[in-house]
Protein backbone atom coordinates (compact mmCIF):
# COMPACT_ATOMS: atom_id res chain seq x y z
CA UNK A 1 0.00 0.00 0.00
CA UNK A 2 1.17 3.25 -0.35
CA UNK A 3 2.66 5.34 -4.04
CA UNK A 4 3.45 2.51 -6.52
CA UNK A 5 4.35 5.06 -9.53
CA UNK A 6 5.36 8.82 -10.01
CA UNK A 7 5.45 10.55 -13.60
CA UNK A 8 6.67 14.64 -14.37
CA UNK A 9 5.80 15.85 -17.40
CA UNK A 10 5.65 19.01 -19.43
CA UNK A 11 2.63 18.75 -21.80
CA UNK A 12 2.53 15.36 -23.02
CA UNK A 13 6.79 15.03 -22.67
CA UNK A 14 7.33 12.91 -20.21
CA UNK A 15 10.71 14.63 -18.63
CA UNK A 16 11.05 11.92 -15.77
CA UNK A 17 9.45 8.29 -14.02
CA UNK A 18 9.76 5.84 -11.76
CA UNK A 19 7.29 2.76 -11.19
CA UNK A 20 8.26 0.58 -7.64
CA UNK A 21 9.59 -3.04 -8.85
CA UNK A 22 6.69 -4.52 -7.18
CA UNK A 23 4.25 -3.25 -9.57
CA UNK A 24 2.85 -5.38 -12.27
CA UNK A 25 0.30 -3.21 -13.49
CA UNK A 26 0.73 -0.99 -16.65
CA UNK A 27 1.16 2.49 -14.95
CA UNK A 28 3.08 4.18 -17.78
CA UNK A 29 0.77 3.39 -20.24
CA UNK A 30 -2.42 4.26 -18.09
CA UNK A 31 -0.44 7.50 -16.83
CA UNK A 32 0.21 8.82 -20.65
CA UNK A 33 -3.15 8.22 -21.47
CA UNK A 34 -4.68 10.68 -18.91
CA UNK A 35 -1.43 13.37 -20.46
CA UNK A 36 -3.70 12.86 -23.67
CA UNK A 37 -6.52 13.85 -21.72
CA UNK A 38 -6.06 16.51 -19.89
CA UNK A 39 -7.19 19.65 -21.15
CA UNK A 40 -4.68 22.27 -23.04
CA UNK A 41 -3.65 25.00 -20.95
CA UNK A 42 -1.60 25.82 -18.13
CA UNK A 43 -4.22 26.69 -15.89
CA UNK A 44 -3.62 24.98 -12.21
CA UNK A 45 -5.57 21.69 -11.20
CA UNK A 46 -5.63 18.96 -8.98
CA UNK A 47 -7.72 15.88 -10.34
CA UNK A 48 -7.51 11.85 -9.33
CA UNK A 49 -8.93 8.66 -12.19
CA UNK A 50 -9.98 5.74 -10.62
CA UNK A 51 -8.75 2.62 -12.20
CA UNK A 52 -9.44 -0.40 -10.48
CA UNK A 53 -7.89 -0.71 -7.09
CA UNK A 54 -5.65 1.75 -8.15
CA UNK A 55 -6.33 5.98 -7.89
CA UNK A 56 -3.95 8.34 -10.47
CA UNK A 57 -3.69 12.10 -8.87
CA UNK A 58 -2.73 14.71 -10.86
CA UNK A 59 -0.86 18.30 -10.08
CA UNK A 60 -0.67 20.57 -12.68
CA UNK A 61 1.24 23.78 -11.83
CA UNK A 62 3.17 26.40 -13.70
CA UNK A 63 3.22 24.74 -17.25
CA UNK A 64 3.86 21.40 -15.52
CA UNK A 65 2.09 17.91 -14.83
CA UNK A 66 2.94 15.73 -11.77
CA UNK A 67 1.26 12.50 -11.54
CA UNK A 68 1.71 9.46 -8.96
CA UNK A 69 -0.25 6.09 -8.85
CA UNK A 70 -1.63 5.07 -5.42
CA UNK A 71 -3.36 2.05 -3.51
CA UNK A 72 -7.23 3.13 -3.57
CA UNK A 73 -7.15 2.74 0.10
CA UNK A 74 -4.26 5.59 0.40
CA UNK A 75 -5.46 8.71 2.10
CA UNK A 76 -6.15 11.30 -0.84
CA UNK A 77 -4.22 14.04 1.07
CA UNK A 78 -0.83 12.18 0.86
CA UNK A 79 -0.50 11.67 -2.58
CA UNK A 80 -1.28 15.51 -3.07
CA UNK A 81 1.61 16.08 -0.69
CA UNK A 82 3.58 14.00 -2.11
CA UNK A 83 3.05 15.57 -5.81
CA UNK A 84 3.21 19.15 -4.30
CA UNK A 85 6.56 17.64 -2.73
CA UNK A 86 8.08 16.62 -6.11
CA UNK A 87 6.87 19.43 -8.48
CA UNK A 88 8.97 21.52 -5.65
CA UNK A 89 12.31 20.09 -5.92
CA UNK A 90 12.05 19.48 -9.88
CA UNK A 91 11.71 22.93 -10.36
CA UNK A 92 14.61 23.67 -7.85
CA UNK A 93 16.92 21.42 -9.61
CA UNK A 94 15.81 22.11 -13.08
CA UNK A 95 14.71 25.63 -13.31
CA UNK A 96 13.77 26.83 -16.71
CA UNK A 97 15.33 24.02 -18.68
CA UNK A 98 12.35 22.39 -17.77
CA UNK A 99 10.61 24.20 -20.64
CA UNK A 100 12.69 22.88 -23.48
CA UNK A 101 13.81 19.82 -22.11
CA UNK A 102 13.70 16.91 -24.36
CA UNK A 103 11.76 13.06 -23.34
CA UNK A 104 13.65 11.59 -20.44
CA UNK A 105 16.06 14.26 -20.06
CA UNK A 106 16.22 14.14 -16.49
CA UNK A 107 15.35 10.66 -16.13
CA UNK A 108 18.64 9.37 -14.65
CA UNK A 109 18.57 12.16 -12.38
CA UNK A 110 14.89 12.36 -10.99
CA UNK A 111 14.13 8.81 -10.62
CA UNK A 112 16.13 8.16 -8.02
CA UNK A 113 14.79 11.27 -6.28
CA UNK A 114 10.58 9.65 -7.19
CA UNK A 115 12.41 6.57 -5.85
CA UNK A 116 13.34 7.66 -2.84
CA UNK A 117 10.33 10.33 -2.10
CA UNK A 118 7.82 7.49 -3.09
CA UNK A 119 9.59 5.14 0.14
CA UNK A 120 9.65 8.29 2.12
CA UNK A 121 5.91 8.40 2.57
CA UNK A 122 5.23 5.14 2.96
CA UNK A 123 7.50 4.16 5.73
CA UNK A 124 8.41 8.13 7.21
CA UNK A 125 4.98 9.42 9.32
CA UNK A 126 7.08 12.60 9.22
CA UNK A 127 6.75 12.76 5.60
CA UNK A 128 3.25 13.90 5.41
CA UNK A 129 2.95 17.60 6.55
CA UNK A 130 -0.40 17.60 8.17
CA UNK A 131 1.20 14.32 10.62
CA UNK A 132 4.37 16.61 11.20
CA UNK A 133 2.12 19.37 11.46
CA UNK A 134 -0.29 17.33 14.25
CA UNK A 135 3.40 16.37 15.66
CA UNK A 136 4.79 19.80 15.67
CA UNK A 137 0.94 20.76 17.23
CA UNK A 138 0.92 18.13 20.21
CA UNK A 139 4.71 19.34 20.83
CA UNK A 140 3.20 22.75 21.03
CA UNK A 141 0.56 21.54 23.27
CA UNK A 142 2.84 19.45 25.65
CA UNK A 143 5.02 22.81 26.02
CA UNK A 144 1.53 25.22 26.78
CA UNK A 145 0.33 22.66 29.26
CA UNK A 146 3.74 22.80 31.18
CA UNK A 147 3.44 26.58 30.99
CA UNK A 148 -0.17 26.67 31.75
CA UNK A 149 0.97 23.87 34.73
CA UNK A 150 3.77 26.70 35.67
CA UNK A 151 1.36 29.83 36.06
CA UNK A 152 -0.92 28.06 37.66
CA UNK A 153 1.38 27.11 40.47
CA UNK A 154 2.78 30.55 40.56
CA UNK A 155 -0.36 31.63 40.76
CA UNK A 156 -1.05 29.36 43.65
CA UNK A 157 2.33 30.99 45.25
CA UNK A 158 1.26 34.12 44.58
CA UNK A 159 -2.70 33.81 46.44
CA UNK A 160 -0.39 32.19 49.16
CA UNK A 161 1.40 35.82 49.39
CA UNK A 162 -1.26 37.69 48.91
CA UNK A 163 -3.29 35.72 52.27
CA UNK A 164 -0.03 35.62 54.25
CA UNK A 165 -0.15 39.27 53.14
CA UNK A 166 -3.39 39.93 53.95
CA UNK A 167 -3.22 38.62 57.66
CA UNK A 168 -0.13 40.20 57.74
CA UNK A 169 -2.02 43.39 57.74
CA UNK A 170 -4.97 42.34 59.40
CA UNK A 171 -2.62 41.24 62.76
CA UNK A 172 -0.27 44.65 62.28
CA UNK A 173 -4.24 46.74 62.12
CA UNK A 174 -4.96 44.93 65.41
CA UNK A 175 -1.65 45.63 67.08
CA UNK A 176 -1.87 49.24 66.40
CA UNK A 177 -5.42 49.12 67.90
CA UNK A 178 -4.15 47.01 70.76
CA UNK A 179 -1.42 49.14 71.73
CA UNK A 180 -3.31 52.43 71.19
CA UNK A 181 -5.88 51.29 73.73
CA UNK A 182 -2.93 49.80 75.65
CA UNK A 183 -1.68 53.51 75.61
CA UNK A 184 -4.79 55.14 76.52
CA UNK A 185 -4.93 53.24 79.42
CA UNK A 186 -1.40 54.30 80.43
CA UNK A 187 -2.04 57.49 80.30
CA UNK A 188 -5.15 57.10 81.87
CA UNK A 189 -3.36 55.21 84.89
CA UNK A 190 -0.48 57.81 84.71
CA UNK A 191 -3.30 60.53 85.33
CA UNK A 192 -4.86 58.22 87.99
CA UNK A 193 -1.57 58.10 89.95
CA UNK A 194 -0.90 61.70 89.92
CA UNK A 195 -4.47 63.12 91.07
CA UNK A 196 -3.89 60.57 93.99
CA UNK A 197 -0.11 61.70 94.87
CA UNK A 198 -1.41 65.16 94.87
CA UNK A 199 -4.63 64.49 96.28
CA UNK A 200 -2.22 62.98 99.65
CA UNK A 201 -0.29 66.20 99.38
CA UNK A 202 -2.65 68.57 99.71
CA UNK A 203 -4.53 66.47 102.43
CA UNK A 204 -0.76 66.59 104.24
CA UNK A 205 -0.51 69.76 104.03
CA UNK A 206 -4.14 71.11 104.77
CA UNK A 207 -4.56 68.99 108.06
CA UNK A 208 -6.71 65.72 106.83
CA UNK A 209 -8.22 64.36 104.26
CA UNK A 210 -11.01 66.88 104.32
CA UNK A 211 -8.15 69.93 103.83
CA UNK A 212 -9.98 72.19 106.06
CA UNK A 213 -7.50 74.26 106.60
CA UNK A 214 -6.59 75.32 102.71
CA UNK A 215 -10.46 75.28 101.62
CA UNK A 216 -11.17 77.72 104.82
CA UNK A 217 -7.96 80.32 103.55
CA UNK A 218 -9.53 79.49 100.71
CA UNK A 219 -13.51 80.37 100.89
CA UNK A 220 -13.20 82.23 104.37
CA UNK A 221 -14.59 79.66 106.18
CA UNK A 222 -13.84 79.11 109.78
CA UNK A 223 -14.35 75.33 110.84
CA UNK A 224 -15.45 75.02 115.03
Amino acid sequence: MGILYGMVARGQVVLSEFSCPTTTTNAGAIARQILEKLPSGNSDSNASFSQGRYIFHVKRTDGLTVLCMADDAFERRIPFAFLQEIHQRFVRSYGRAVQTAAPYAMNDEFSRVLSQEMERYLTDPNADRLNRLKGEMSQVRTVMIDNIEKVLERGDRLALLVEKASTLQGNTLRFKRQSRRLKNTMWGALLLILAIIIYVVLAFLCGGPLMRSCLGQAFGIIYV
